[in-house]
């Protein structure tokens, strides 16, 4: 595949990346890549355009929204391709609320290997359990399971 300074035609960034033209074409309308276009009309991509939609599949993997994604682009400098450190940055703001998670699902695992293994002998320490819908005042969901104590008021 040839790159020129013109830039990458839709079916170039399609082979460099793996996705669909037609999930290109998502992207770009949801304003995580911003092709221009040559005196045909047709797209083309910047060559920063490959780790911008690679970063948006990774991300998506790791349960990031598209909304999400779109916030931290913003903060990536328009009219230059990202250096190392603006995508440093973006990774730091990542990593950080990938940590939360992760010790959220820890924590979540914790109470659920709990709960399966209990066998529901101790009702009284049951995470599932909510006599007489209790934890309907909490809010939606299996709140005891989620955090919440039955002692809470």
């Amino acid at each position: 595949m040839k790159l020129n300074a013109r830039g990458l035609s839709i079916g170039q960034i399609a082979d460099r990346t793996g996705l669909a033209v037609s999930a290109i074409r998502f992207y770009e309308d949801q304003g995580l890549v911003r092709p221009h276009r040559n005196a045909g009309g047709q797209r083309r991509y910047d060559r920063a355009d490959i780790r911008r939609l690679s970063f948006v599949m990774i991300a998506q993997r790791l349960g990031f929204t598209l909304a999400e994604i779109r916030a931290q682009f913003a903060a990536l400098p328009e009219g230059r391709t990202p250096t190392k450190a603006d995508w440093s940055k973006i990774s730091r703001r990542f990593g950080t609320e990938l940590d939360d998670r992760i010790a959220g699902l820890t924590a979540l695992r914790a109470r659920l290997d709990k709960c399966i293994g209990c066998g529901c002998l101790s009702l009284k320490q049951c995470h599932l359990y909510n006599r007489q819908d209790t934890a309907a005042d909490k809010g939606q969901g299996p709140r005891y399971l989620l955090g919440d104590s039955p002692d809470d008021p």
